[in-house]
């Protein structure tokens, strides 16, 4: 499901909004400019579970790469450390948000932010947006963190902050509605969705990925515990901020 907007006009510039997605894409740019397409700079800023678990860890990874050989290329896996950190560990749970795997990562990441975000900086003003971002992000890094702390492969994106956003946006605006596309292979339905709905079905869905990926014991190069950490953290940060959620009487939509 793709969101395309929501029924609530923001009443404020949000200005931490355009700033988070500003920084992202600064970051975005620099990955894709440099010498070695992003993959160094997720491996220094990223957050790696084993350098979290042990400052002194040198983890190294699998990657599989093409050789050349006489019979052609080959594809073989290789074993290689990976580059390491200029910064302390602790710090990587925040320099992690602003990474992104690629194009689709990125642009799925920051159109999200845009639908939600300016609204929940609406309700919780610009200070207490930008600290709730910030702390739903490390909450959902953590959160990835313990469901395999000795995992040597680095974690990065915004989605566990961004989560957090949905999470609060979840609970303060219960009301609103979420114009979205559904697309179903060659057809493309545009539904209106209760908020409530389109975010609940967004987390079950993170949730039954996070618990498949842990019973089976495999890495899916998705850190869902993070989506369902950021975004608990998210509603749980609205509540304890103190906005309450908005009645219907309170709220100025606009039309579809």
């Amino acid at each position: 499901m793709i969101p395309l907007r929501d029924s609530i006009p923001s009443r404020t510039f949000p200005v931490i909004n355009y700033l988070i997605i500003a920084l992202c894409s600064a970051a975005f740019i620099a990955q894709l400019v440099s010498e070695e397409r992003g993959g160094r700079i997720a491996e220094r800023f990223g957050m790696v579970p084993a350098r979290l678990s042990d400052a002194n860890a040198d983890p190294v990874v699998n990657e599989r790469v093409g050789i050349q050989t006489p019979r052609g290329i080959e594809v073989r896996t290789i074993t290689r450390k990976l580059a390491p950190s200029p910064i302390p560990a602790w710090m990587t749970v925040v320099t992690c948000m602003f990474l992104h795997g690629g194009w689709m990562h990125f642009i799925g990441n920051m159109w999200f932010l845009y639908i939600f975000g300016d609204n929940v900086e609406d309700r919780l003003g610009h200070f207490g947006y930008a600290l709730m971002y910030l702390g739903t992000g490390i909450a959902a890094s953590l959160s990835h963190y313990f469901t395999d702390p000795s995992s040597p492969m680095p974690t990065i994106g915004a989605s566990g902050a961004i989560a957090g956003v949905m999470g609060a946006y979840a609970w303060l605006y219960p009301h609103a509605k979420v114009q979205t596309l559904i697309p179903l292979i060659v057809i493309i339905q545009v539904i209106i969705l209760p908020a409530p709905l389109f975010l609940g079905i967004w987390f079950a869905l993170q949730t039954y990925s996070g618990i498949t990926a842990v019973a089976g014991g495999a890495a899916t190069g998705v850190a869902w515990w993070a989506h369902i950490g950021g975004f608990a953290a998210g509603a749980l940060a609205a509540i304890i901020i103190g906005r309450t959620p908005l009645g219907h009487e309170a709220v100025t939509e606009r039309r579809f």
